[in-house]
Order: structure tokens, then sequence, then C-alpha cells
């Protein structure tokens, strides 16, 4: 959905079912003059009234909502009358649960909520809020389903340039990543002869229900990363909210993973570029970096680390990003070896490391 004027706020309809929640949110979204709140809800129900009324551009959902739920709203919204929602969700388990399948169903992003905030918090939650509303606002409303078909017999179409078979792939994402992620990590087979490391930005307590989705969906195994894992080829390893992920050599031959709240001045924790950065360090050529998918700039000098360090770069193009925001960073500086849509990711993934379909 693109505004129709730069000079026209975009309209947000905030639905929860906590007054103080209602007007916390409506205070945070008008505090940017690029904004508007035009109508709140109190339920399920009379949000879909109000979106066939007020033409919202951009709605914030409570997920846990009684009566129609959050889950069966949005639902009804993306059947109905397609628009980009934030999902507004509790740090409690379940509440994370379901924001993942909030945003399998077409949810834009989510952000985190908390009973009351003090004063720092608000600040950080009302730019974290207004970034992603602003972002939603000019977005597309979904991205492309990927096909499940792979063709595999076509993989000796390897890139030209690849010299080094990687032996890590280290992927960057953000706002539409769960979705994207899936798509990509079900497709690869369970032999993969390389592990990938992931960092997802996250609210905190999200990444353990996440992997523990993407395990029962994909052939990979997929674990939240621990302090000291051993790298394992065949293995996927997700950052931790609220944690870099960075690693180190322990042989010639075996490399681990450690986790660490420093730095702590940075947009994102964890970074993709901290993490890029140190697999550009420590595997040199042997490195795949790959961006998708999101918000900001965050691995652009990561995916710059793995380039100079003559590693495969690839990013995910335009037209299949959700938003075009950490992808075009990259192709802005020149890094990136490739682009191609995401439906393609997986094929140029398994044509790097020059894999075959076992007989």
């Amino acid at each position: 959905m693109i505004l129709s004027s730069s000079h026209s706020p975009a309209k947000v309809l905030i639905v929860d079912d906590s007054a103080f929640m209602r007007t916390a949110l409506s205070r945070m979204v008008e505090s940017d003059d690029s904004l508007c709140v035009v109508g709140t809800a109190e339920t399920g129900l009379e949000a879909l009234a109000k979106i066939d009324a007020l033409q919202p551009d951009v709605v914030t959902l409570d997920i846990d909502m009684p009566g129609l739920t959050g889950l069966e709203t949005l639902k009804r919204v993306m059947s109905e009358s397609p628009l980009p929602v934030i999902i507004v969700s509790s740090l409690a388990r379940r509440g994370a649960e379901d924001t993942l399948e909030a945003l399998e169903l077409g949810a834009f992003d989510c952000i985190a909520k908390q009973l009351s905030y003090d004063y720092l918090d608000v600040f950080k939650v009302q730019n974290e809020l207004v970034g992603k509303i602003k972002a939603a606002a000019g977005s597309r409303v979904s991205a492309p389903r990927l096909s499940s078909r792979l063709d595999l017999p076509s993989l000796h179409r390897a890139p030209a340039t690849t010299v080094t078979v990687p032996s890590i792939i280290a992927i960057g994402t953000s706002t539409g990543g769960p979705k994207a992620l899936q798509d990509v990590l079900s497709t690869l087979p369970a032999d993969l002869p390389a592990a990938i490391l992931i960092v997802q930005h996250m609210p905190i307590g999200f990444t353990g229900p996440f992997a523990k989705r993407l395990n029962d969906l994909c052939p990979l195994a997929v674990r939240e990363a621990e302090e000291g894992d051993l790298i394992t080829a065949g293995h996927v390893y997700l950052a931790p909210a609220g944690k870099h992920l960075t690693v180190s050599r322990r042989s010639s031959s075996e490399a681990v993973l450690h986790l660490s709240l420093l730095p702590s001045n940075l947009p994102h924790i964890p970074s993709a570029d901290v993490m890029m950065s140190s697999v550009a360090e420590v595997f040199g050529s042997s490195a795949m970096g790959i961006i998708m998918t999101g918000m900001g700039d965050d691995g652009a000098l990561g995916m710059q680390a793995i380039s100079r360090e003559g590693g495969l770069t690839l990013g995910q193009d335009e037209a299949t990003c959700v938003v075009y925001g950490m992808p075009r960073s990259c192709a802005e500086i020149g890094v990136l070896s490739q682009v191609v849509p995401l439906p393609d990711i997986p094929l140029h993934i398994l044509a790097a490391l020059h894999y075959r379909k076992p007989h």
C-alpha cells in the first residue's frame, strides 16, 4: 500500500481491549506528524467495522482480546480487506506463539507491549512503533508465496564467481523475515553441507518459540543458539533476542558460538552486522552472507566484511521483499555478488555448496 500523497498523514487504527493501551499507543503514534490516529477499537468486531468505515492505512492489533481474538480478527482482515497489520503482543510465551502464527497469516510485523512503561521505555517503544507503522504504510500488503518446487538438476548453474565452497551461511533479516525464513529453510535438505547462522530482529522471548516452530517445519535441525554450541553442518542456529551472536575457532576444524550483551549501544541486539563481521573474520572466503527483507541497514557492514574476505554475498530483490531496506543498503554500497528473488534463494545456496541430491 503506497500513500497517495507525501503530505497526507498515514491513517492508523488502534485495536486493543485495554483503555490504557489504546491511549498510550495513540499518544505514541500521534507524536509523529506523518501519522494520524483515525480511530480506536476495543473488540475484534468493532475493529472490522471501523476498518470498513475509516479505511485506515495501518492497523495495530492486540493479539489477546476477548470474543473475537486477535488471530481471528487478523484472518478476517486478510481475507476481506487486506492491509498492513502490526501485532501488539504481550511477552508471555502464549503471546509469542500467537504472534508467530499472526506473522504467518500475513501480519506486517510485531511489537511487544508491557502493562506499564518507565520514561526511557516509552521513547524506545514509541520510536519502534512509529518506524514500523511508517514502513507498513508504504509496504506491500503481503510478500509473494514461495513455490515448493526446487529444480535440483539445474544446480550446475553455480555462479562463476564462487571459488571457495562455503562452510557457513550467515543470514540477516527483520520485517517479513519469519515467513521468508520459513520459506527458505523448509526447502533446504537435512544433509545440507554447511551450518546456518541467523539474526532475525524479534522481541525478547520470541526467538525460542520461533526456532522451535522452524525446527518442526524444516528438514534441517533448527535451534536457538546457546553459548559454546559447536557449529555443525546441517544445523541452523538462531540468535536469541537480546544477545549478539559471534563465532570463534576452537581448532582448525571446529568453531563454536558465543553470546554477548556487548556492544550494548547498537539499535538491534542481536545485530546482523556483529554476527556477519565475526563470521567473515573467522571463516574468510568460506563464508556466505545473505541479506533478506527488513527495515533499516543492519547487515550492510557485515555483508561488506564477508565480501571483503572473498565470500559470496546474496541479497533478496526488491520485488519479493516485504520491506526493501536491509537489502537496499547492501546493494547501494555495492557489496552483493547477486540479487535474487526469494523463491530462488534456496537454489543459489545449494548451487554455491555444489550440493547434489543423494541417489
